[in-house]
Parts: C-alpha cells; structure tokens; sequence
C-alpha cells in the first residue's frame, strides 16, 4: 500500500477527464509526471509551475492556444522539466521554453506553426522533437541540437532537406508527407530509421553512405529505379510501394533484409527475383508484390514461397 501511495503523490494521470480548469484538482508538490491529455484547458493553472520536482509534463489534445500558453515561459521553479508535450493544441508559433535548460522530449505536433523560429532558443539537451502535422516550410535553427537523436517534421510543407550536417547524433529522421524533392543527408551517415513517404522524389540517389540504416521508407513517391542501397548492409526494412519500379534491384547483398515492400509498381515478371534479393532469400520473412503485374499469374504465391523458404507473410496471406 505504502508503494501505491508514493505513487500516487509522484504521477498524477487526468487523461480524458474533460477538465476546463484544475481548481478541483489537489497537485501535490510531490509530484514528478503531470498527464493532462484530451482535456478542455485553455489556459494554465499557476501552481504547475511551482512543481520544482516536475519531470514530465502534457497538455496533449487541450484547447491552448499562443497566449493561454505565455505563463509557462516565466515557469523558473520547473525548470528541470524533461519532457514537455503540446501536441494537438491551436498553437500558431512556436512557445520559448529557454528557461527549460534539461529539456529531452518537446512535442508540438498537430498545431498550426508556421515557422520553426524560435528553436535556437532551445537548450542543447534536446534528444527528441517533434513537430508533424504543422505548416512548417522550412527546416532552421537546428544546428546547435548536437545531442538530438530523433527528429519528426512529418506532415509539414518542407521542400528541401538541410541544416542537418550538425545532428551526428540523429538516428531517426521522419520527413514524409512534404514536398521533397531530392535526398540530401547532409553528410550525416549514423541515421537508423528514414521516412520520405508521400514525397515528390524521383529518385533514390544520396543513401549510399548511409551504412546504419535499418529501416527506409521511400513509399508514394515517383522512384523508377532502386539504386544506392547495396551499402546499406544493415537494412532490415525496406518500403518503397507505390513509386514506378519495373524491377528489382540493387538488394542482392543485404543479407540482413526482413521485411520487403514492393507493392503498387510495374514490376512485370517474377523472372530473375531469386537472384535481386539472393542475399536475403532466408531472411525475408514479409514480402509485398501485390497490384504489379508479376502478382497476376496464376502461380504467384506458390512462385515466391519457393524462393523464400522462411516467408512468413506475402501480401495479406500468412503462413505458419
């Protein structure tokens, strides 16, 4: 009893309790998490920001906008904050959180920001930030983000990939739903995990020396050709449906490759596949080739399960 005790003053979880105010709220100053998610708040309530031992904070999915927000930036007492959540709000700029000098995680996604002025502002710490589903044009004032290791600006109105060379430390990069046009990593060549989905790329062309890489999602763009991959020995999941492939290439020696997304191409023929992915024939476990003429014969599926011995799903059949 005692432990659920100690819990209960340190996290403090109103998720969904459609709250307008928190005046019927005790907050214990004991606390250490503060989850406020799918409320009806549209301003802050004063005493959050004398909660000194304060670690984690969210206001995910509230009714805050730029002024309802303005106290947090005179917060001093919280000042060890790590993570900082605003997701989902009507937000139009981005707030000055400068006086959150241990900040991890920020989180501004689904909002209305228009630039990322502002983000010089931010301490160093910063490992995660997010700011998907905006109107951000333009990818600034990132460089002093030395320590960030995912970064998520998804969903936004970017046309061209930069300012990354400084982020040695990024390992995710989620750029899909944009208006990119060219692949450009800035020399950066420790990335894990890299989505330009629903971009304007025709073109695979500056992965090459992009050797960690384990996932690559290229889906809903207009590639012709798979090129630029044979160095990526660490792949294990590779997406590019939807793009204009006539064939499969440039794989034969990623042996680590489990999951295969080709669907949606023009891929003609099952002729010659052995040989494109005979690195990872006992690897592959998922493979996708539906809505390409090759997936059409009457053989398809009994074709490719011969090739791959381990497959475990091709399309929407699974198998044991």
């Amino acid at each position: 009893m005692a432990d659920d005790d100690d819990e209960s003053s340190t996290i403090l979880d109103l998720t969904s309790c459609q709250l307008r105010d928190l005046s019927s709220i005790e907050l214990p100053p004991t606390l250490t998490e503060l989850d406020l998610t799918c409320n009806r708040l549209k301003t802050l309530d004063p005493r959050i920001g004398d909660l000194v031992n304060l670690k984690k904070l969210s206001f995910r999915q509230n009714l805050l906008d730029d002024s309802g927000i303005e106290a947090l930036t005179q917060w001093t007492r919280i000042s060890d904050l790590q993570e900082l959540v605003l997701r989902d709000n009507q937000l139009k700029k981005l707030p000055d959180v400068s006086i959150l000098k241990s900040l991890l995680v920020f989180d501004i996604s689904f909002n209305e920001i228009s630039s990322l002025s502002g983000l010089s502002k931010f301490t160093t710490t910063l490992k995660e930030l997010y700011v998907s589903k905006n109107e951000v044009p333009k990818m600034e004032e990132i460089e002093h983000f030395h320590d960030l290791q995912l970064l998520e600006l998804g969903s936004n109105r970017l046309r061209v990939m930069e300012n990354l060379q400084n982020l040695t430390q990024l390992q995710e990069l989620w750029l899909g739903r944009n208006r990119i046009k060219a692949i450009n990593l800035c020399g950066l060549k420790c990335i894990k995990k890299l989505s330009l989905q629903s971009n304007r790329l025709t073109s695979m062309s500056g992965l090459k020396e992009c050797v960690a890489l384990e996932e690559l999602y290229l889906s809903h763009n207009g590639i012709s050709q798979m090129e630029g991959l044979s160095t990526l020995l660490n792949l294990r999941v590779l997406d590019v449906s939807s793009n204009k492939l006539t064939s499969i290439s440039d794989i034969e020696n990623l042996t680590l490759l489990e999951d295969l997304w080709l669907n949606d191409n023009q891929i003609s023929s099952l002729e010659g596949i052995a040989g494109a992915v005979a690195g990872s024939r006992e690897k592959l476990t998922t493979l996708y080739l539906e809505h390409n003429p090759c997936a059409n014969s009457q053989d398809y599926i009994t074709t490719v399960r011969k090739i791959f011995p381990n497959i475990q799903q091709i399309d929407s059949s699974m198998f044991a």
